[in-house]
């Protein structure tokens, strides 16, 4: 190193701390942070969910969104009727067999980043009609969940909370730091097949490894 010169800062200096000369001017004037947490700050109160209703949940929804509980202070007043304009899927109520594949439908054409909420015991593992012919037994199956809000139904101020968590995980999310990772293309999650029984596409090997083995051996006797 030259005589008199400047040593070479091989790290970033902490901006934040004491030792770096700052003057008190800007201190008090100037506010460090990132891109991501400035993201996450418009991104978290401005959450808009997706208007729809399923079963008695849908209730609470409703009343959770009226004056008394008031969304509006989160941010999440307005209620969309469109996927295309909506961050959060709040699944509120029994998934059907008949319903589900419009679900998946319109998580598909939800823009990204996007949630789902799990609203209530029907949504989260089918509730009382777990065990039914035309009853799903939890939504997450077919699409990914970021919260459960448990009950049956849930009351406001259980959404409410949902509604915190989401916003907690949105404070956590890197879209920029994360880039390259953000520009691969997305796979559509496949729409389920309603028939005698709902049919997956992403099980079709699955069924053909089955069909392949051949009918059962097992001879069931007959009762007298």
């Amino acid at each position: 190193m030259v005589r008199g010169a400047k040593p070479i800062m091989t790290e970033t200096p902490n901006l934040n701390t004491e030792g770096y000369d700052i003057s008190p001017e800007a201190r008090a004037n100037v506010a460090i942070t990132t891109i991501d947490k400035i993201f996450n700050a418009g991104r978290r109160y401005s959450v808009w969910p997706m208007m729809f209703g399923l079963a008695c949940c849908a209730i609470e929804m409703i009343s959770a969104a009226a004056g008394r509980y008031d969304l509006a202070r989160f941010g999440m007043e307005v209620l969309r009727p469109s996927p295309r304009q909506s961050d959060l899927m709040i699944v509120s109520g029994t998934v059907t067999k008949k319903m589900l594949p419009q679900i998946v439908r319109l998580y598909n054409q939800m823009p990204d980043p996007k949630y789902v909420m799990a609203m209530g015991a029907c949504a989260s593992g089918g509730g009382p009609f777990k065990e039914g012919y035309n009853v799903v037994s939890g939504v997450d199956k077919y699409i990914p969940v970021d919260v459960y809000v448990p009950g049956c139904p849930p009351t406001p101020q259980a959404l409410l909370h949902g509604l915190m968590k989401i916003q907690e995980k949105i404070d956590t999310e890197k879209h920029f730091t994360n880039f390259r990772d953000r520009t691969k293309p997305i796979e559509p999650i496949p729409v389920p097949i309603l028939g005698p029984d709902i049919i997956d596409p992403r099980d079709y090997e699955t069924i053909k490894d089955g069909v392949k083995s051949g009918p059962l051996t097992t001879v069931i006797p007959a009762v007298e």
